[in-house]
């Protein structure tokens, strides 16, 4: 048995928890097939105010599961930890 590790199992509980909303989760599967998006789409397709959408997206870039290029004024997002994917498809196969 390994030695326990509490900075890397907080930064892995992070990541599930950023997951545990239906609109972070709907996000990160928008990102999965490798396509970058920006803010104004997720508001577009999600149908909330652009604030709620760029909290979503700042909690997931805080833990590690998208990162953001700024370009002039838009801000485009792509997934940073692609593993997820393979999770996600688990969990779809499962369903």
């Amino acid at each position: 048995m390994k030695k326990y590790d509490k900075k890397k199992m907080e930064k892995r509980s992070e990541m599930f928890k950023a997951l545990g909303h239906p609109t972070r989760l709907w996000i990160v599967e928008q990102l999965k097939d490798g396509a970058e998006h920006c803010v104004c789409e997720f508001v577009k397709a999600v149908g909330v105010e652009f604030a709620t959408v760029s909290r979503h997206l700042s909690i997931l870039k805080a833990a590690g599961i998208i990162e953001d290029d700024k370009r002039g004024k838009e801000v485009w997002y792509r997934l940073a930890c692609p593993c997820i994917v393979s999770m996600i498809d688990c969990l779809e196969a499962r369903n």
